[in-house]
C-alpha cells in the first residue's frame, strides 16, 4: 500500500497468539506507525511489564507517558493520533455502530475463540463451542455480498477485529465449507488477508497458522 512509516516512540507488548494483540498490530500497520514490537510469551512476562500495566497483560502499548492495556482503547487511540487512512467513521452515528458491532464480535465470537485457543474445557465443550462460532460465522456470511468489508464499502476498525478470528479458524478446527452460502464470507476472508499491512502485522506463530 506504500505507506510511509511515521516514527514514533511507542513500544508494544505483543502476544504472538493472541487475537487482542493481532488486532492492534493491523491498526498498526495500517497506520504505518514505527514502533518498537516486543513479542513476550504470557506466561513468563519481564519485569518491566509489570511495572508499566498493574495487571500484567498482553497487549499493551507504552507511548511515552502514556500505557494503554485494553485492545480496543489501544485502536481508538492509535486512530485519533494518527488519523491518516481513518479506521472509525467520521459522524457520531457511524461511529457508534462500529463499537456496536466491536461490542457484539466480542459477545458472539471472541470468548468461543479464547476458549478454543486455550484448549478449556472437555472434548464436547470444545466441539460445542467450535461448531457455535463456525454457524455463527456462517450465518452472518451473507452481508459480505453487499459490501466488499464488513458493512462498509472501507477496510475499517471493524475488520481488525474480524480478521485475527478468520486468520486463526485452522488453528482451531473450524472449517467454514465450500457451500455458496458461505462464498461471499470466504471472499471476504481472501480481501483481507490479501492486505499488505496484514501480511505485514503478523507474529511469527501467526506466520505458521496453516491457512485452509
Amino acid at each position: 500500500m506504500g505507506v510511509v512509516s511515521k516514527r514514533s516512540s511507542m513500544t508494544f507488548y505483543s502476544d504472538g497468539n493472541s487475537q487482542y494483540s493481532h488486532r492492534v498490530r493491523i491498526v498498526l500497520a495500517e497506520k504505518g506507525v514505527a514502533v518498537d514490537t516486543v513479542n513476550v510469551d504470557p506466561d513468563n512476562t519481564p519485569e518491566d511489564l509489570a511495572s508499566l500495566n498493574p495487571y500484567n497483560s498482553l497487549p499493551t502499548l507504552v507511548d511515552r507517558d502514556l500505557v494503554l492495556y485494553e485492545a480496543n482503547i489501544m485502536m481508538e487511540y492509535l486512530d485519533e493520533r494518527f488519523p491518516h487512512p481513518p479506521l472509525f467513521p467520521v459522524y457520531p452515528v457511524a461511529r457508534a455502530q462500529s463499537r456496536l458491532w466491536m461490542y457484539r464480535i466480542q459477545r458472539d465470537w471472541c470468548d468461543s475463540v479464547d476458549r478454543l485457543l486455550a484448549g478449556k474445557g472437555s472434548a464436547a465443550q470444545q466441539e460445542k463451542a467450535r461448531k457455535e462460532l463456525r454457524e455463527s460465522l456462517i450465518s452472518i456470511a451473507p452481508i459480505f455480498a453487499e459490501k466488499p468489508y464488513f458493512m462498509s464499502d472501507e477496510f475499517t476498525i471493524v475488520d481488525c477485529c474480524v480478521l485475527p478470528i478468520l486468520w486463526r479458524l485452522p488453528a482451531m478446527g473450524v472449517d467454514l465449507g465450500t457451500h455458496k452460502a458461505v462464498q461471499p464470507l470466504l471472499e471476504y476472508r481472501a480481501r483481507l488477508f490479501a492486505r499488505d499491512s496484514v501480511r505485514a502485522s503478523l507474529s511469527e506463530q501467526e506466520k505458521e497458522m496453516v491457512q485452509s
